[in-house]
């Protein structure tokens, strides 16, 4: 007799049906394992072995061949220890076949039976849903799977309680979907004295999702404003929060009991690899720009970075995906983030300074920023200079507003755009209006269009620059709440792409 449970491979954010084909025969006593199985789950017959001991279930005298099909696909991770125990339970008639063949699980199993939480849950979750299957996973994954309505989840914290909930001894109840609340900001935009243009940077970037550089000294507040920036984003949307989640899920990410309403914020160093940014490595992992999905990804030092990582990041900033290619992998991973880039004006960091600077000024400072590749500032929508603070400002009472007054614009901006492109399918902020989304919501009055015709002549505006800032003014037109763009709204934007050019 052959006896069939379900579990699932990785492949990116999808999650793959895998059969597992469990055989008991008569033979010499062996327990063999095929399918293309890596040496995670090659050790899986060791530790089922190990806790159906514990459990006092002795294996027969006899061979048993456990089968993952499809046998070409790669079998990798730990989580397949509960489907091969289950499928070799109802081999040996412990657990009801029919019942388990309508099963998807995943769960590494401890020697003494116990389960432990694996990734990808969330994923799972979802193909078991695809497949009209009930999910079986640890205890501590089922508040992250149970998001996924569609599918009856149950979460035992041990094989013995998976073998009681089939057997009908001690049904197990349907996992409850967590959510992790936030702790409050307690990083506040009041908390920045001056720089009152970058603070309104700020805000235009997360009103619309606008890529940010900031160029100023050391000590200027460009990593204190960063910092401010997620308490000015609102929070994930439901769909928002199950598309960043299945990334995080599948990094090991969601380990408090839940998934979080709270837009990721990725600071990586500027010595990580191309890999760690980008995605790679063993199994072609996500990397920092797919972790930062629908948050926000904030590059200091920026031209520090090794050029070769910053060249890569030019593609998925237009597109909003990227495609991580190895020789036995070509993977696809959502990336639509918000891209915050500070750096110091030259590598001394002093050149507007002239009692700091080095003797080389100006030189250094277009050979320090000259590492940003033309084509990569061009896709900087907001490019401000960030002046140092002067000790009298640092006296000076905190000014401007709060993180939660500007938050609340940005918000209401948001909604705005919430509702502009509800019909449009990809498309959820200004930033990413194209084509003749672009042009239905961002043509500018009269005055406007020759404002900005002239600026385009007058500084060599390229066509990515010409719409960027058709998208710039579209969300300062929200903030004000204007339905149209006009010439001041043109004139602001502007403003934010003429300076620190390469």
């Amino acid at each position: 007799m052959v006896a069939r449970a379900y579990t699932v491979a990785f492949e990116g954010v999808e999650a793959r049906l895998v059969e597992i084909q469990c055989a008991v025969s008569p033979g010499l006593p062996a327990f063999t394992l095929v399918g293309l199985p890596d040496k995670a789950v090659s050790e899986a017959k060791e530790r089922v072995r190990a806790a159906l001991t514990a459990m006092s279930i002795a294996l027969p005298s006899k061979r048993i061949t456990v089968n993952l099909s499809p046998a070409d696909l790669p079998k990798e991770g730990s989580h397949f220890d509960l489907p091969i125990a289950l499928a070799l339970l109802a081999a040996l008639d412990v657990l009801p076949e029919d019942e388990v063949a309508r099963t998807v699980a995943l769960g590494e199993l401890s020697l003494d039976g116990s389960l432990v939480p694996v990734i990808g849950a969330l994923p799972a979750a979802l193909a078991a849903a695809e497949a009209g299957c009930q999910l079986v996973c640890p205890q501590a994954c089922g508040a992250e799977a149970a998001w996924v309505g569609a599918a009856a989840v149950h979460a035992p914290a041990s094989l013995l309680e998976t073998v009681n909930h089939f057997t009908g001894r001690a049904v197990l109840p349907a996992a409850e979907p967590g959510e992790v609340n936030a702790a409050p900001a307690e990083r506040d935009l009041r908390d920045v004295k001056g720089q009152e243009r970058a603070k309104r940077a700020l805000e235009i970037a997360a009103a619309g999702r606008h890529h940010l550089l900031m160029v100023g000294t050391p000590g200027s507040g460009k990593s204190m404003l960063a910092a401010r920036l997620p308490g000015l984003l609102p929070p994930l949307s439901a769909a928002e929060a199950l598309e960043t989640s299945m990334i995080h899920s599948l990094a090991g990410l969601l380990d408090e009991g839940g998934i979080s309403r709270t837009r990721p914020y990725r600071t990586p160093h500027h010595t990580a690899s191309m890999a760690a940014i980008v995605g790679g490595g063993k199994g072609a992992k996500p990397g920092e720009i797919s972790l930062a999905h629908n948050g926000v990804l904030f590059l200091d030092e920026f031209p520090e970075f090794p050029r070769a990582v910053l060249e890569t990041l030019r593609q998925p900033i237009e597109t909003g995906d990227v495609v991580v290619a190895r020789a036995n992998a070509h993977i696809r991973y959502p990336c639509r983030f918000l891209l915050i880039a500070a750096a110091n004006p030259c590598k001394c960091g002093y050149l507007p300074d002239p009692a700091r600077a080095c003797a080389r000024v100006p030189q250094c400072g277009e050979d320090y920023l000259g590492r940003i590749s033309g084509p990569l500032m061009d896709r900087f929508d907001l490019r401000i200079e960030v002046p140092p603070v002067s000790m009298e400002d640092l006296d000076m009472p905190a000014s401007g507003d709060g993180s939660g007054d500007v938050a609340a614009r940005v918000a209401a901006a948001r909604a705005l755009q919430a509702d502009r492109f509800a019909g449009r399918p990809g498309t959820r902020v200004n930033a990413d209006a194209e084509g003749a989304a672009l042009e239905e919501i961002a043509t500018p009055d009269a005055e406007g269009r020759a404002l900005l015709t002239r600026a385009a002549d007058r500084f060599g505006l390229s066509a990515r620059g010409y719409h960027r800032v058709l998208r710039v003014a579209r969300t300062v037109a929200d903030l004000d709440g204007a339905g149209s763009i006009r010439a001041p709204h043109i004139a602001e934007a502007i403003g934010y792409r003429i300076v620190t050019q390469a």
